[in-house]
């Protein structure tokens, strides 16, 4: 059978990849594909791997497997820029060293591999962190966010669980700016006692809540774990699944937003004007919160006790601290004007994204 010959123009031109995907970089390379990488997370979380050279130098990190070489040491890349803990680099999140040394050399490789992208295009905007674009000092480096699993036409892509809709009726009911929304993404977990601790904070604040319970969330069943609590509460609080986070940020009955601090629910929540209770785990989200408490200061870190511990107690002191806090609130609502007019035309971002679109075009 005779082989029909692909039109020239059908031909691909460009390869678009996630920045670990450095095995597409070097096909793409070796095929004369011309190649844009896309970052997710935080320009600054971009800056501290792109400098693992500098880090090296400056003797905070070991060559071999990028270890702190003074653990908990904290540093700058350069003045104005976010302070970082060593031990919180990206791949000093794992535990046992062997990982750490093998996250460490994919980060690089993939590092080296996309210096020869024509753009990295970033889920973040200008403002958020304008130092660190400012250092970078790259026409390449694209800021086009914040990005928005609510924007996308049709069904969200990629989740790992089904959102619970019903929530939404649930706020409906609810005044406005009453509510505490709690949730720690797709992958952070919780032991049993800290899991049993945070919902007698919520109990103790005497404030309606939506807090979105994932059934591995810890190692036990979860209906074991919340036997009691709804007939204490009643309808003021509503445990689901999955929600449809996006949307619940919207809506006006959330006063404050208990998270994680993944970048995709910092922007969500900075997009929404919503501040934070801060409870970072692992990897960039420690970064993430120095952003929200030390930079944009639309939000307060919850501090572990000596067991490693988040009390009850510092959940409802904490909880009322931040929903008092009209200047906190304030804040977060000029980083909500802030984010949506970059994605507006002639807005920082929206520049970004036509310069990255004409490029491809030529």
């Amino acid at each position: 059978m005779q082989k029909h010959k692909q039109p020239e123009h059908d031909k691909p031109t460009w390869l678009i990849a996630d920045e670990s995907m450095a095995w597409a970089f070097n096909v793409a390379k070796k095929t004369g594909l011309r190649t844009v990488a896309f970052w997710p997370a935080s320009a600054a979380t971009f800056t501290s791997m792109r400098n693992i050279p500098k880090l090296i130098q400056d003797g905070i990190i070991h060559e071999h497997d990028g270890s702190a070489k003074t653990p908990g040491l904290i540093f700058q890349l350069s003045p104005g820029l976010p302070t970082m803990n060593v031990d919180h680099l990206l791949w000093n999140c794992l535990l046992d060293s062997e990982s750490i040394k093998e996250l460490f050399h994919c980060i690089n490789t993939n590092t080296e591999s996309i210096k020869s992208a024509e753009f990295v295009v970033c889920n973040s905007f200008y403002k958020a962190e304008k130092p660190v674009f400012d250092y970078l000092n790259s026409s390449k480096i694209l800021p086009i966010g914040p990005l928005l699993s609510g924007q996308r036409f049709g069904k969200p892509a990629g989740l790992f669980w089904s959102a619970d809709t019903t929530c939404k009726a649930w706020l409906d009911e609810q005044d406005v700016n009453s509510v505490i929304y709690v949730a720690f993404g797709s992958w952070a977990t919780v032991d049993e006692r800290q899991f049993q601790e945070l919902a007698l904070g919520l109990e103790l604040t005497g404030r309606p809540f939506l807090w979105v319970v994932r059934p591995d969330i810890t190692g036990k069943a979860i209906i074991d774990l919340l036997k009691g609590l709804e007939d204490r509460i009643g309808g003021r609080g509503m445990v689901v699944q999955w929600s449809p986070q996006q949307e619940v940020l919207a809506h006006p009955a959330v006063s404050c937003f208990m998270s994680h601090c993944g970048w995709n629910s910092t922007m969500e929540g900075v997009s929404n004007g919503v501040p934070f209770l801060c409870w970072p785990y692992f990897a960039d989200q420690h970064l993430n919160q120095t952003y929200i408490c030390d930079v944009w200061k639309t939000g307060l870190k919850m501090i572990p006790d000596e067991n490693n511990m988040i009390t009850k107690g510092q959940i409802r002191d904490k909880v009322e601290e931040l929903v008092g806090d009209g200047e906190m609130k304030k804040r977060a609502l000029e980083m909500k004007e802030i984010a949506i007019t970059g994605i507006e035309k002639g807005g920082s971002s929206f520049e970004n994204f036509n310069t990255f679109i004409s490029a491809m075009q030529v």
